[in-house]
């Protein structure tokens, strides 16, 4: 099978949710194969795992942490939930959440409240439930960390928290959808053209994800600065406490 038509199969699967009055979110049921569905479960499986432990441990020793992860949670739920269909990808573009949680609640905690919020996009007819590794891997692992890198690094070479986390949110937006494109590249790839593939999907993302991510920059950014300088309590210790110069 050539990549027209896998293309094809992807878009005849997105245009049947469509008909059907459900525009498709994340990666859709029935566009991994059976060895990519096990291998994103293991990872996922894994990474919820040791955000479990974490959240117990911190809610043993704050017990306003529950409310906060809850509250996060909600929110992640919400930005997410916002999406705008991709021609060709069999999936969509949305702003994740993932960036702005990881700060304030932690990275692995994250992982496990982006799991409970993909879960429950199911019944809203977004994802899907051989997709849910796969979806979490690229929103809540691969969102999660890259922009809590991000926001640790430019905090520790002393840039404000509004810039760190802007440019969190931002990297941690488009990471995501580099990983979902680099995702579906593997799964649907055979003869060698994984990397055609992924680059069909990257372009596919562009002209949705780059305003997306921008409007994540914003939004993050306006956030902890609000935070920071109101409610510095509520930031965890990688934001150190301290108000934005």
């Amino acid at each position: 099978m050539n990549i027209n038509q896998k293309l094809i199969i992807i878009y005849v699967k997105r245009l049947g949710g469509e008909i059907r009055g459900r525009s498709i979110m994340h990666i859709a049921d029935g566009i991994l194969t059976g060895k990519w569905i096990a291998i994103t479960y293991a990872i996922t499986i894994l990474f919820i795992a040791i955000g479990v432990r974490e959240i117990k441990k911190k809610s043993q020793e704050n017990p306003e942490y529950i409310p906060k992860l809850a509250l996060m949670g909600a929110a992640v739920f919400v930005i997410s939930i916002w999406h705008i269909p991709v021609p060709v990808t069999g999936s969509s573009s949305h702003p994740i959440g993932t960036p702005l949680a990881a700060i304030l609640v932690g990275g692995f905690p994250t992982v496990v409240i982006s799991t409970i919020g993909l879960f429950f996009h199911m019944f809203l007819a977004h994802g899907g439930l051989t997709t849910l590794g796969a979806n979490t891997i690229n929103m809540g692992i691969i969102g999660t960390f890259s922009g809590l890198f991000i926001y640790l690094a430019l905090r520790k070479i002393g840039l404000s928290f509004w810039i760190s986390a802007g440019l969190a949110g931002f990297v941690g937006d488009m990471l995501t959808y580099v990983g979902t494109a680099f995702t579906l590249a593997l799964s649907l790839g055979t003869d060698g053209n994984v990397m055609a593939l992924w680059k069909i999907f990257m372009t596919g993302f562009a002209f949705t994800q780059i305003p997306l991510a921008i409007v994540e920059l914003v939004f993050t950014a306006g956030i902890i600065h609000y935070i920071a300088n109101n409610k510095s309590e509520l930031l965890n210790k990688s934001g150190m406490g301290d108000r934005i110069v």
